[in-house]
């Protein structure tokens, strides 16, 4: 009996509701780029690892030492030496890879590797004195083991979401060796699982920084205006002198607050938002630099004010009605071998033709947080943001590990971006099947969203029910969802015709906004007057009519995302005359040249 009430202790426990605040990380480093720091961005040397050699030996023992990748230790010097010893690594003389970037686009060798790989990269720095060290990741895919000088200073899952690692203790004046295993394998616990219908990617894909810091210093700094007009936020500190401090929150040259840390280091202030304040919106991005200072240490950002509601189906931007003209959007720069490495100007030529191009306002960001570089040119440039985790199609519903994992990569994502005012919609999952577990892990991460923001809106894109009498939502996750959206592909996947897309019909409910998350066609660029075949640019422009012309009688749709800008890598698409590991349903090829179907969004759009 005993064993069996602890057996069921346990459960309960596995079970038991994440708190949002368990869900923080230990350092967050907010407004990072604003800091001191040392870009180690650039050519790092790698090896391979594809049986794990450099963590584990057979049967999960130890790894042997002449396998550990990250030993502090120059092989070709202690070769010299001669002896009994010898090694089957040597980082210092392996073959380079440009950092930021995914190993894909690297070399041949490696366009479809799956597994393990070992970075090294050598720096220089100054002893913290007096001050502390971080290591701060924009992204590793998907799981990163970290080494400095030897030692493990940190482990993180999740491919697209930043970690902080304090190497105050283990960083060295002068030269130090930084060593991250990344190992890109997927399965059936992981977030994503390893069925996609994306290319996963691997490696150090977004920058990463040496960051220093006074030894009590910002941490986490929120600001954002509310629906009352008052402009409200928080104040982290971290650090032996973290209570009782002053703190000051500068907006722009339109006013400061004031505010004092509690025991916990952490400040609220509060205050009516200035005269003079401009409301950001699409058409007119203002953002204002705000300067955060407290205890000798000073953070910027620059932030836009704006307020974003639901009022039955209408979606409210500062108190008036928004109508989404969208598309999605994957993570890859343009150019034949994309490999994430999303600079600014890569991000920026993408987020152009949506702005300028579709005449566009808004952006589903696509199936994962993207970089924080992306989402800041979305403030800058006007673009209105859905931003989500990749709980894609299906994971482990029922296990509390992953679900844990799910709302641990939300809080990451929600922490980062908070400060964002392009960013109005977090979205809890893309096309799950329904059943009651799925629910209720979708439920979670919805709750999760109203605990660690309330400002913003919570959708899903969901699966529809297509029948004879029309087009349904039958998913009882819409009642945790203030926008419902859905994907919706009738004239490309089933049978049916153009000429019947248009004539659907959609029951939905008419108390909620709706948004046409997904619709799209596949289409080669260049494949033309081959009469209306599928896969012919005439083909997905005339899909793009008949769909466009059925939503419009939709009364309760508020906006559209279709699927998608830009032609993606997937290796499930082989056609080996359309596709060759390509999804062909951007409106533009990969490398930027413009199918029919883009002038015909973009009147649409136009019209609007």
């Amino acid at each position: 009996m005993k064993t069996l009430a602890a057996f069921w202790i346990l459960v309960a426990t596995l079970f038991a509701p994440v708190l949002a605040q368990d869900l923080r990380p230990p350092f967050l480093l907010t407004g990072a780029l604003s800091r001191d720091s040392q870009d180690l961005s650039g050519q790092w040397t790698y090896s391979k690892d594809l049986y794990r050699t450099g963590l584990t030996d057979i049967n999960g023992w130890v790894a042997k030492s002449r396998m550990q990748r990250y030993r502090d230790i120059d092989v070709a010097a202690s070769e010299a030496k001669g002896g009994a010893d010898f090694f089957e690594f040597d980082l210092d003389r392996g073959p380079t890879i440009n950092v930021p970037g995914a190993w894909n686009a690297a070399a041949a060798e490696l366009r479809y590797y799956d597994g393990l790989i070992w970075f090294q990269r050598k720096f220089r720095a100054e002893a913290p004195a007096g001050k502390r060290a971080f290591l701060r990741f924009e992204a590793v895919n998907y799981r990163a083991y970290v080494y400095l000088n030897g030692k493990e200073v940190g482990r993180h899952e999740g491919g697209f979401t930043p970690f902080v690692l304090e190497v105050t203790e283990a960083l060295r004046a002068g030269e130090n060796r930084l060593v991250v295993g990344v190992d890109s394998t997927h399965d059936a616990q992981s977030i994503p699982t390893f069925i996609t219908d994306w290319d996963l990617y691997g490696g150090i894909t977004r920058p990463v920084r040496l960051i220093t810091t006074p030894a009590t210093f910002i941490d986490d700094a929120h600001i954002g205006l509310r629906p009352d007009g008052r402009i409200t936020g928080e104040v982290r500190l971290q650090g032996p002198q973290a209570a009782n401090q002053a703190v000051s929150v500068a907006i722009g040259a339109l006013g400061t607050a004031r505010a004092v840390t509690g025991a916990d280091g952490r400040a609220v202030f509060d205050l009516a938002a200035p005269k003079g304040l401009e409301r950001w919106s699409p058409d007119k991005p203002t953002l204002y630099d705000i300067r955060f200072s407290v205890a000798g240490d000073t953070l910027r950002d620059r932030v836009g004010f704006r307020t974003i509601a639901v009022k039955g189906n209408q979606i409210l931007l500062n108190g008036k009605p928004l109508w989404l003209r969208g598309i999605s959007l994957h993570e890859e720069e343009f150019g034949p071998n994309p490999a994430r490495n999303m600079s600014e100007q890569a991000s920026r030529a993408l987020l152009h033709e949506i702005k300028h191009g579709l005449n566009g306002n808004y952006v589903r960001l696509s199936h994962y947080p993207h970089s924080e570089t992306t989402v800041r040119l979305a403030d800058e440039m006007g673009l209105l943001v859905w931003s989500e985790i990749p709980v894609y199609w299906t994971v482990d519903w029922d296990n509390p590990a992953v679900l844990r994992k799910a709302l641990a990569m939300q809080a990451e994502t929600i922490y980062r971006d908070r400060n964002r005012a392009a960013v109005i919609l977090w979205s809890v999952g893309n096309e799950t099947p329904v059943s009651p577990s799925r629910t209720r892990f979708h439920s979670a991460m919805a709750d999760n969203v109203r605990q660690l923001d309330p400002s913003r809106l919570i959708s899903a894109a969901l699966l529809v029910k297509h029948d004879g009498e029309g087009s349904s939502i039958q998913d009882p996750l819409v009642d945790k969802l203030d926008v419902l959206a859905v994907n919706t592909y009738a004239g490309w996947y089933g049978s049916d015709t153009l000429d019947a897309v248009a004539k659907l019909k959609w029951k939905v409910p008419a108390d909620r906004p709706l948004i046409l998350s997904e619709f799209g066609a596949d289409a080669l660029a260049g494949y033309r007057n081959d009469g209306m075949k599928k896969f012919t640019e005439e083909y997905q422009a005339e899909y793009y009519r008949k769909t466009l012309a059925m939503a419009e009688n939709i009364p309760t749709l508020r906006g559209m995302s279709p699927w998608i800008l830009k032609d993606f890598r997937s290796p499930r698409r082989e056609h080996p005359v359309f596709q060759n590991g390509w999804n062909r349903k951007g409106i533009l090829s990969e490398t930027g040249m413009r199918k029919q179907a883009f002038g015909v969004l973009a009147d649409y759009y136009g019209n609007k």
